[in-house]
């Protein structure tokens, strides 16, 4: 792709777009004395500009425990995961207010959205959490999403709110996701500390020297850092959305990355979007076990698309029920891919390697010829 097709299609993402995911993190968020309160008008004032346009807008917001740390008088973030709930406690509180009253000088109302990732496994509850944002913005109602850090513990948690704006632009099929930083966007090297940092304007794919680069880039306050970043990047791109990495302190980013501007850097979308399901499946479930396959199963569900039948899988880990997602693939292959199982894990060790006639005899009745239908599954890049 030539530098003007990019440049073409860079300014075609935002005058297409009609939803768009806003994420800014607890280093633009915050300062020593508390919350940015400059940078929340801001963002209120742009988003209402946005908003008077036609465009839908929701907003990830990062900086409750920031906010709670300030507001305590703790000068570092807390170790202890009870400490950090509790200082995220109190400056949810905070932040939430302080966002209601820069937008009630638009006569824009809020809501707040606290989710934890397991409500994002669950399939009605990723539903009902997608049909819930969509009546706020039919509404007119900016909906303001935070990882429920109160509750949260390391096997429900998103991880990060880039993680969880990616989730949230899927969740909602939006058009673009800008992730506003301390930071113009991804670059040779920390600019913080190299003078001669140059700014990469577009990523057209994730590659290990990406990675590489990112990960030297730590973040200030927030636990996401650059490294987040390129990985809610390459979720995105595989579920065919853009991503902007751009500083939240330019002022006016966000009206002039829509009025065709060219700020910070432009991570391409793959060409071809999955369908909501399947995106749901690929990017907000977390696996409950996983099965290895043989060569030929992979062989048959990756090139041939098949389902996966009994007599491919040589080995299961983890116990699960039926309907739990699982990724499966072959011995070393760290590409996965993930689906939803017919069978628990305790019936899958029962039949696995033997063909779909013998189940019944095993099992004493045979509800499924798959272990995993052909439409319970995708290929999806997860890291």
């Amino acid at each position: 792709m030539s530098q003007l097709e990019t440049d073409e299609n860079q300014c075609d993402y935002y005058k297409r777009s009609k939803r768009v995911v806003v994420k800014i993190g607890s280093g633009a968020l915050t300062q020593k004395n508390g919350l940015n309160l400059e940078i929340i008008a801001s963002i209120a004032k742009q988003i209402n500009g946005l908003m008077e346009t036609g465009l839908e807008v929701i907003l990830v917001s990062s900086g409750s425990v920031a906010a709670g740390m300030k507001k305590i008088g703790l000068s570092k973030r807390p170790d202890q995961i009870p400490k950090r709930q509790a200082a995220a406690a109190v400056g949810q509180a905070t932040l939430i207010m302080e966002y209601e009253k820069a937008f009630e000088a638009y006569d824009k109302k809020v809501a707040q959205i606290l989710l934890t990732a397991s409500g994002m496994t669950n399939r009605k509850r990723y539903l009902n959490a997608r049909n819930t944002i969509y009546t706020l913005l039919s509404w007119g109602i900016i909906p303001i999403v935070n990882e429920n850090d109160t509750v949260a513990v390391d096997e429900i948690k998103f991880g990060d709110n880039d993680n969880l704006s990616a989730t949230i632009a899927i969740l909602m099929e939006a058009d673009i996701l800008i992730n506003l930083t301390d930071i113009n966007g991804l670059y040779t090297k920390d600019p913080r500390q190299n003078s001669d940092a140059e700014l990469i304007p577009v990523v057209n794919g994730i590659t290990k020297k990406i990675e590489k680069l990112a990960g030297d880039i730590p973040g200030a306050l927030g636990v996401g850092g650059m490294s987040a970043k390129i990985k809610a990047a390459r979720k995105l791109a595989s579920a065919a959305m853009p991503m902007v990495i751009a500083c939240a302190f330019e002022p006016d980013i966000l009206t002039r990355l829509f009025a065709g501007e060219k700020h910070g850097t432009l991570f391409m979308p793959k060409e071809k979007r999955l369908p909501s399901r399947k995106c749901w499946l690929a990017y907000s479930v977390k696996p409950k076990g996983r099965l290895t396959i043989d060569e030929g199963a992979a062989a048959a569900v990756l090139k041939r698309g098949k389902s996966l039948l009994p007599g491919g899988v040589i080995r299961v880990d983890g116990e699960f029920s039926v309907g739990a997602p699982v990724e499966f693939g072959t011995l070393g292959n760290e590409s996965s891919v993930i689906g939803l199982v017919n069978y628990s894990s305790s019936d899958i060790r029962k039949i696995m390697g033997m063909k779909t006639g013998m189940i019944k005899g095993i099992l004493g009745s045979k509800p499924y010829d798959e272990v995993i239908h052909r439409d319970n599954l995708v290929v999806a890049d997860r890291c």
